[in-house]
């Protein structure tokens, strides 16, 4: 070494300790820095992990992203995450409806969350799941600098607490278990008639309600202060099955991608429920309702076993012709994202006025990975792809419709399956259908159910399919309508067993 270079030595080692300090002093932009606890979970992580953003304070993990007024939330893909290691969330994460980077200035409370993805669709407070206790933060993108979560709290399992009169069903099914190489349970809340403890004799009939997207059977602890088991002058047993998967809603419905839910429904679980509170279990003794994703489900459980079940009131149901899925001609049209005009599709509306787009809530979905109502309806409705996965409707960066995925969902065409089987069908559903919906409905499901209502009355199908003027997802079931389907349910009731 020189002289002159051992000079200079203490002069470079003096420069590179000011530019460290002027970096030091630096504003750096915001990254959330993660690590979770090896007490609650000493394994390494595979999966997709998600930081929650809201301007409420959160004690507990979300279940996910709300459809209107969505708050930020970012999500990065990990895999053989150890405990103690860092994980940097920061400017490339997904995220929705922005980047990071894009994040307003202000005071957020922040919590981050491992999805284990052990087959619930919430991608936040799923049982088993880990998440960080939420911290209160002013937060600007640009100069924050990095914000540590550390993950050390585990989700609980949510209790189903039995009462007197509301009681839990919760079955392995065999025939979801063998399609998914593991132990798949059934379960339903069951509400129990006023008289069922002071006439151990009496057998009745069974409502079996199906939830919307994102309900559960634990509906059945709160409907039970309304005795919904009071159905006109007839007592009936009502039941609310938990429809919930790992994509979203089953919908009962027997599919490629969730299993058999159809069969499961009715070889596994109604006969259970009807074993062991004292059903009449007989078809004639046997209903269906549901509203939204739950007014699809027992549509399509009615039509599918016109034998088996003895009457439907579907309520503002999925869509139920696919020639207008909620505005788009599946078979016919090139593209989800926009009209023939190249103008956004709209999703849902308020007021008459769109709220919801096709391409925003495809994004946000992106962002979830699973547990999305769209993503829901492939996860049913679609062919399993060579990856596992349920096949693309629609491309998620052009919104190109896929003709051939399209032409696999006829399957699923309540319309279409009712004029190509009516010889057959038409019969044995005779008396047994009734679909009510809004005619300003938010999701814009009135126009799917207007076909339904065209094609049964060209078949000749006494079918009441009824649209209310003015009503709309939130407000169709008011108390006159609820009074007439509980006149209709005893009457049908009462036509076998009076």
């Amino acid at each position: 070494m020189s002289a002159m270079l051992r000079r200079l030595l203490p002069l470079l080692g003096l420069l590179t300790a000011l530019t460290a300090l002027g970096q030091a002093g630096q504003p750096q932009p915001l990254e959330f820095h993660l690590t979770y606890d090896p007490a609650v979970c000493p394994k390494p992580f595979t999966g997709r992990v998600f930081v929650f953003l809201s301007r409420r304070p959160m004690n507990q993990p979300k279940p996910g992203p709300e459809w209107f007024n969505t708050e930020p939330f970012f999500a990065v893909d990990v895999k053989d995450w150890n405990p103690g290691q860092r994980v940097v969330l920061g400017s490339d994460a997904l995220g929705f409806p922005m980047k990071l980077p894009q994040l307003p200035k202000g005071n957020w409370y922040v919590q981050a969350v491992m999805d284990f993805d052990r087959g619930s669709p919430h991608i936040g407070n799923a049982e088993g799941n880990l998440f960080s206790k939420a911290v209160r933060a002013d937060l600007d993108p640009a100069s924050s600098g990095p914000l540590s979560l550390h993950l050390d709290q585990v989700v609980p399992p949510r209790p189903f607490v039995e009462t007197d009169r509301v009681k839990l069903v919760e079955i392995e099914s065999k025939l979801l278990s063998a399609f998914h190489g593991q132990p798949m349970k059934l379960r339903a809340g069951v509400v129990l008639p006023e008289s069922f403890a002071a006439q151990p004799d009496r057998r009745y009939p069974v409502l079996f309600d199906i939830p919307g997207f994102g309900g559960r059977h634990y509906g059945a602890l709160r409907a039970v202060s309304r005795n919904p088991t009071a159905i006109a002058d007839v007592e009936m047993l009502y039941v609310i099955p938990d429809p919930a998967c790992r994509w979203g809603h089953s919908v009962f419905a027997d599919s490629d991608n969730n299993g058999p839910w159809g069969q499961a429904f009715v070889q596994e679980l109604v006969p259970a429920v009807e074993q062991r509170f004292r059903a009449l279990a007989q078809p004639t003794a046997r209903f269906l309702t549901g509203y939204s994703s739950g007014g699809w489900s027992s549509l399509w459980l009615q039509v599918n076993y016109p034998d088996f079940f003895g009457g439907v009131w579907s309520l503002a149901p999925d869509p139920v012709d696919f020639r207008d899925f909620q505005r788009v001609n599946i078979y016919a049209d090139t593209n989800i994202f926009t009209d023939p005009h190249g103008q956004p599709r709209p999703l849902a509306r308020r007021q008459g006025m769109p709220i919801l787009f096709y391409k925003s809530f495809s994004e946000m979905e992106e962002v979830m990975g699973h547990g999305g109502q769209l993503g829901s309806f492939e996860a049913v409705f679609s062919p399993r792809g060579p990856d596992g996965r349920p096949r693309q409707l629609w491309d998620r960066r052009s919104g190109r419709i896929h003709p051939d995925v399209a032409q696999a969902w006829k399957r699923y065409d309540i319309r279409l399956i009712l004029e190509q089987r009516w010889p057959q069908l038409g019969p044995r559903l005779a008396g047994k259908l009734r679909v009510y919906m809004g005619a300003d409905d938010t999701f814009y499901l009135e126009g799917a159910t207007r076909l339904l209502q065209e094609a049964l009355q060209r078949l000749g199908s006494d079918a009441v399919v009824e649209i209310f003027p003015g009503k709309d997802h939130g407000n169709l079931l008011d108390h006159a309508l609820q009074q007439r389907i509980h006149r209709e349910l005893a009457r049908q009731f009462r036509r076998h067993h009076f």
